[in-house]
């Protein structure tokens, strides 16, 4: 999932060109009166998307009051749970959202799930508009048999594991055993892939938590095989997280050089990106390394491979019938040309022992409350640019209204979309004119039914206790990971 490349990306064109005609939909020429009465606004998800709309918002209306909800008690979403310990650059973002949080019209509303605590109708009540960025909260099921194993896991629940997302943290993977599938080629795989061979020294110094790197510890993972139904050049991770499995201390690459067979040909009509990440995997399939890297491959403990053209048809039991002991997968061949290729089974399968299988196939958003419209087969809220269909002053942003792709530029850029369609109908009236209560309203509402709202100054106390506890260690931090004992250490709410 292009999951954890979140990076910095330069502001796209359209936002560095000259502003768009008056009436256009990307027009701000026509300034919001000061005279206005103030919006109350609230975003449901305090990730990138919905980050990234709170700050398109405040930034465009000089009066607009945002109020952010987040079911955990701690902010940032993926970039906290889904970005991988080794990457701390990727977490610099988290200073641009804090700013942001830390604006006087701006609030954090954190430990309230919008569903169940507050519902979106009385969201809607209080507040003159409404935007869904609660992101994609599950996993796509396998849909096989011997899914329901022990021993078969999401993958996504294992980087929730390791990231500290409370949720995830009773998970307890046996890593017992030699070898691991992991079933996707994305970089949510590959990420996987590398923290269970990497050496666990390299781990220390990270915010990984306590418990998951004692675990890792004492892993017997020695060989990891990622699996796709495609072939090398419909891949989806991409060149940086390939270079850093190729240079992962003490293991080495297992590609089978058949699977390239005819591939030189094809490498030249790619896209410049693709060209590069194809060349690459050629390069480590078919060329011997020089003696330097001979000599460090003939060491190696550990190994990891792609299998390509494989599709899961079976988890296969253990004699006894008690947890996962292999996987069967039908063999598959291309059709089709271009971004209409396609795998099909060929009548063929075979069998891959392992004793744990990892799911990496994909997110997907969950629905929020029955009176939002979701479409399950798409995984999304049915909307126009941002705007849910017929539910005027409801709007969404993120994977929840495009689906879980795209990197953090993807998700910058929808956001900023979402929120000028609101400020577009704000502008031409469309939305209450009357004042609205905003939080004072859902303050009482969450205090009658016994919920304490973390704020963002709660945060900073979190954080610094985190800060705190990883120094000891030389860590960055060290993750509270029981929301209880999160809310004992704040005490009784303000």
């Amino acid at each position: 999932m292009a999951l954890r490349c979140w990076r910095w990306w330069p502001r796209p064109a359209w936002l560095r060109s000259r502003p768009p005609p008056a009436g256009s939909p990307l027009s701000f020429r026509q300034p919001f009166s000061t005279q206005e009465l103030t919006p109350q606004i609230c975003v449901v998800g305090s990730g990138p998307a919905g980050f990234y709309t709170a700050q398109h918002l405040l930034k465009h209306h000089p009066r607009a009051h945002v109020d952010i909800y987040e079911k955990q008690l701690v902010p940032f979403g993926l970039v906290r749970f889904g970005v991988a310990p080794d990457h701390p650059e990727v977490k610099n973002v988290i200073n641009t959202f804090t700013q942001t949080a830390r604006s006087d019209r701006c609030a954090f509303r954190g430990n309230v799930v919008v569903g169940r605590d507050v519902l979106v109708p009385e969201l809607r009540e209080a507040y003159h508009a409404v935007v869904l960025s609660y992101g994609a909260e599950d996993h796509q099921a396998l849909g096989i048999p011997g899914e329901e194993l022990p021993g078969v896991l999401s993958a996504r629940a294992f980087v929730g594991w390791y990231n500290g997302l409370p949720e995830n943290q009773e998970l307890a993977p046996d890593l017992s055993c030699d070898t691991a599938v992991i079933l996707g080629q994305g970089n949510v795989a590959l990420d996987v892939a590398r923290i269970l061979l990497m050496p666990p020294e390299h781990l220390e110094k990270t915010d990984i938590t306590e418990a998951a790197l004692g675990v890792l510890r004492q892993s017997q993972v020695k060989t990891v095989w990622i699996v796709g139904r495609r072939g090398p050049l419909q891949v989806a991770f991409t060149i940086k997280e390939l270079r850093e499995m190729i240079q992962l201390p003490g293991t080495r690459p297992v590609l089978d050089p058949a699977d390239f067979l005819g591939i030189q040909d094809r490498i030249k009509e790619a896209a410049r990106p693709r060209r590069r990440l194809t060349e690459l995997l050629l390069r480590t399939a078919t060329e011997k390394p020089g003696a330097e890297g001979a000599a460090c491959q003939a060491l190696a403990s550990r190994s990891w491979g792609l299998r390509f053209f494989r599709s899961p048809l079976q988890v296969l039991p253990s004699p006894d019938g008690q947890r996962a002991a292999g996987i069967r997968l039908a063999v598959t061949r291309l059709e089709g040309a271009g971004e209409a290729t396609r795998a099909v089974t060929t009548g063929d399968t075979e069998d891959l022992p392992c004793g744990l299988v990892l799911s990496s196939i994909g997110y997907k958003s969950r629905p929020i409350d029955p009176s939002v419209p979701f479409d399950p087969t798409l995984g999304i809220i049915p909307n126009t640019e941002g705007r849910v269909v017929d539910m005027p002053g409801l709007y969404c942003s993120g994977w929840v209204k495009r689906g879980p792709t795209g990197v953090i530029a993807t998700t910058m850029n929808d956001s900023f979309l979402t929120s000028q369609m609101l400020l577009q109908d704000l502008r031409a009236g469309l939305l209450a004119s009357a004042p609205r209560p905003g939080y004072v309203a859902i303050e009482a509402l969450l205090s009658s039914r016994g919920v304490r709202p973390v704020s963002f100054s709660d945060w900073e106390k979190l954080d610094a206790e985190e800060v705190s506890r990883g120094q000891g260690a030389g860590k960055p931090r060290e993750k509270l990971v029981d929301p209880q004992a999160m809310l004992r250490l704040l005490g009784p709410c303000a």
